[in-house]
């Protein structure tokens, strides 16, 4: 009789794990509210405003410009710090196509650096041999919500003069030596997108101690220094700073965020410390677990790290404890044990094919050199680690499990248990992945 429930067995878990979006009526109420004020656009509504004052708060910042989308909040950051054409930006690989994106858009070049393999976080010893004459900023990407080494790429930057932009997607809550992730550099974006901690379909925000950078960010995301003037600030410039101006200085997008999008972040914003707790607790269970289960690791967790705020929880599979069983088939098994789990990204940025093949977009609009020419080979950069990784090792796990109990946090490695005690039906039995 099969055991495992891709086999046909009974499976570890059979009720679900949490639902994401967790939706109240708070936050119906909230949304319905800001609809029924008929204030919907930015400038507006006041529920943009009282948001950026809350969320900048919650992360320990002194402003906040919310946004429509964490891609948004990267660029307009980029550019807020000063990037200027053809200036170079290092961050890792490892990162949604967003990070590396917000780089050319913002006219810069995304320069590729290999990741720790412990932490699947840049390495900082990797960074300065990418260092050139070109480069302007650093992008530290804190995967997974876990922390990035700040005080080690800080001290590159400040040694080489360079800016930092922290790619703060994944890191509501989260902390490096009990200060909030995001405000440590001179903008942090973040993102409100559909599966993130704090979620309202799409939005982001950019985060800073900088007056400078805010202001600039302000005029940036659609000409208008409207923000600055409602805190009581005094920045010129900007096409709605004065009803009659209409003095448009250089072209931007219009980033804005809608009045009733900035309610529900605000709705559930309420909701974000009790659940960055949660999987805090539960995060740390999990991780003692792994640590007794075979052919499974954990990243490694250093000690400036103090909250990991787990949008992602990431495994590492050793297919040696599992008789050689492929990632894939693991992860297969252990989705029909009712455990949510994903390979994750099936390989780095810089891999890519915007990259790889330049001459079919890249080229079109690459911002230094000859015009189509791009002058770095992308097709030529190794990060050996990240290329490991995506190809053999890594399993995630969702940020909404870790809103289950500890019994769901015990069903993830029993799955695992039991698929390493009967791997052998996988080999005989004819599943596909």
């Amino acid at each position: 009789m099969p055991q495992l429930a891709i086999t046909g067995g009974s499976p570890v878990r059979s009720n679900p794990f949490p639902t994401w979006p967790v939706v109240s009526e708070a936050d119906v109420e909230a949304v319905t509210q800001a609809i029924r004020d008929g204030e919907w656009g930015r400038m507006a509504g006041s529920h943009a405003l009282d948001f950026e004052r809350e969320f900048a708060a919650y992360q320990g910042a002194e402003y906040c410009l919310a946004l429509n989308s964490g891609t948004s909040a990267l660029e307009i950051g980029l550019l807020a710090i000063g990037i200027e054409p053809g200036d170079e930006v290092i961050l890792s690989p490892y990162t949604y196509i967003a990070s590396a994106a917000a780089i050319l858009m913002s006219g810069g070049v995304p320069v590729f650096v290999d990741i720790d393999p412990d932490t699947y976080n840049i390495d900082p010893s990797k960074i300065e041999a990418a260092i050139t004459d070109r480069t302007a900023a650093i992008m530290p990407v804190h995967f997974a919500g876990l922390a990035c080494d700040m005080g080690a790429i800080g001290e590159i930057a400040r040694r080489h003069g360079l800016k930092i932009i922290e790619d703060a997607a994944h890191v509501h809550g989260g902390k490096w030596n009990d200060a909030g992730l995001g405000t440590l550099g001179d903008a942090g974006a973040f993102s409100f997108q559909s599966s993130k901690n704090l979620n309202s379909g799409e939005g982001g925000a950019l985060l800073t101690n900088d007056r400078e950078v805010f202001a600039r960010a302000i005029d940036y995301h659609d000409v208008w220094t409207g923000g600055l003037v409602e805190r009581g600030g005094d920045a010129g410039g900007g096409s709605f700073r004065a009803g009659a101006r209409w003095d448009f200085p250089f072209a931007c997008h219009n980033f804005r965020i809608s009045s009733y999008t900035a309610a529900l972040l605000r709705s559930q914003l309420s909701k974000l410390e009790a659940q960055t707790v949660s999987r805090t607790e539960n995060g740390k269970y999990l991780i003692d677990l792994i640590d007794q289960t075979e052919g499974l690791a954990n990243l490694r967790r250093d000690s400036f790290a103090t909250r990991d705020s787990h949008h992602l929880f990431l495994l590492k599979y050793k297919k040696e404890s599992f008789d050689g069983l492929p990632r894939e088939m693991f992860v297969e098994a252990l989705k029909a044990e009712g455990i949510p789990a994903s390979l994750g990204y099936p390989r780095g940025c810089h891999e890519q094919p915007l990259f790889l093949k330049p001459e079919a977009y890249l080229s079109r609009f690459w911002p230094r050199g000859r015009r189509g020419e791009v002058d770095i080979d992308y097709a030529s950069i190794s990060c050996p680690n990240v290329e490991y990784l995506c190809r053999n090792e890594t399993v995630w796990l969702p940020q909404y499990a870790l809103l289950d109990t500890r019994r769901g946090m015990e069903q993830i490695v029993e799955a695992a248990d039991k698929i390493r005690a009967h791997v052998a039906e996988l080999a005989s039995a004819e599943v596909s992945v």
